[in-house]
This record gives structure tokens, C-alpha cells and sequence, in this order.
């Protein structure tokens, strides 16, 4: 589990690019300049790891572009101590950032491959979610709901009504919802019927996945 000076370095570097890209946020650039990236990237990728890139991780998937990473963290504009549901562990590099951030992370993924690989991996570099979970995100996790925020990691087709009904009152989901292409999506819980939503500009996710294991 090297990370060395070099890569500290990168980091730093990585995010002075993210705030000229327009994230703004302290604690969220403070977050990625802590994480060290490329102990979750294969090895055929380390040299390219503080790039402001997707890349190829196990079971057809990737790890985010850390801007995509970073905008959606802003987003929700994370409280410490926030009970966060986060949908596609992934990596579990998003999962990371959410924890360095002070959140109470529940983090479910359906793929096994990625599930049983990154449980062992987060504790290795110091991350410990409340919870990681396999299972279907589209359904959420019900058994500790409400969540102050929701967060999706991949390109929903719609917005599953299951999310939005485990939501707090005031409570945000972040979901970039489309097909090939989506839009970021922010909704906030007005009250028990009432949603606020605000769209931003187009990204690029990996598809939801449903019924696949």
C-alpha cells in the first residue's frame, strides 16, 4: 500500500485542476487530495491514476473521473456525521471520499464480483463505511432509512421511487439520470409529497444496473 510523496504530489495537483474545473468546495478537494487514488486503479493504470479520467475496474465497470466524483460530493454538501445511502459501491473510491467527508456511509452494490473485492480492499487503506451491502440499489436499503442524502454512482434510466421515499425531510438525491448520456440530477425533499428538482449539465455514467449479478 505505497503512497509516496510522488503521489501526494499528484494529488494536490489533481486538485488545483478540480478547482479551476469549478469545485469549490473545501472539505471536498480536502477529501481528494487524502484518498490515494491509485491503490484502487489496476495496475496497468497507476501511471494515469491522478488524470481527470474514468478507468476500467473489475466486473465491466469503472472508477469515476474524479471531477464527476468531486461534483456530486459538492452536491450533497456532507455534514459530518450524515447518514449517507450511496448506490454502486464500485471501487468503493467514492465510497472513500464520502467517509473522509465525516458521512455515515451505507453502501450497496449488486455486482459480487466488485462487492467482496472492495470490502476487503477499504479497510486496508483506513475506510470503514457503517455498512456494505449486496443487493439491488434500485431498491435502496430500506432498514435504515430515512438518509440525509442519497447518492447514485451510475446512469439511472429513471428516478427509482424507492429512493426518493427513503429520503429525510430536507434530505438530497443525487442521481444523473439518462441512457447513453445523463443529466446530474438533484432532488431535495420538500416534505412527505413534495420533491425539488434542479438539473445540471451532461455526464457520463456506467448503466444502473438491474436483475445481474
Amino acid at each position: 500500500m505505497n503512497d509516496n510523496f510522488r503521489h501526494q504530489g499528484l494529488r494536490l495537483k489533481l486538485v488545483e485542476l478540480l478547482r479551476n474545473k469549478g469545485i469549490a468546495n473545501d472539505k471536498v478537494l480536502m477529501a481528494i487530495s487524502k484518498i490515494p487514488r491509485h491503490l484502487f486503479l489496476d495496475k496497468a493504470f497507476l501511471d494515469f491514476a491522478y488524470q481527470d479520467k474514468a478507468f476500467p475496474i473489475a466486473a465491466s465497470q469503472t472508477i469515476s473521473q474524479p471531477y464527476t466524483v468531486a461534483f456530486q460530493s459538492q452536491l450533497l454538501e456532507v455534514k459530518k456525521e450524515a447518514k449517507i445511502l450511496e448506490i454502486g459501491t464500485g471501487s468503493g473510491y467514492q465510497t472513500a471520499v464520502l467517509c473522509e467527508l465525516g458521512a455515515i456511509v451505507y453502501s450497496i452494490e449488486r455486482q459480487k464480483e466488485l462487492f467482496k473485492k472492495t470490502s476487503l480492499f477499504l479497510p486496508k487503506i483506513g475506510c470503514y463505511p457503517k455498512k456494505l451491502i449486496f443487493g439491488d440499489g434500485y431498491n435502496g436499503y430500506k432498514s435504515e432509512a430515512p438518509y440525509d442524502s442519497i447518492l447514485v454512482t451510475a446512469g439511472a434510466p429513471f428516478i427509482p421511487k424507492s429512493l426518493l421515499n427513503q429520503l429525510k425531510i430536507s434530505g438530497k438525491l443525487v442521481i444523473p439520470v439518462g441512457e447513453k448520456t445523463q443529466i446530474m440530477t438533484l432532488i431535495t425533499r420538500i416534505s412527505e409529497k413534495k420533491f425539488k428538482k434542479i438539473e445540471f449539465g451532461e455526464f457520463k455514467f456506467v448503466p444502473l444496473l438491474k436483475e445481474k449479478n
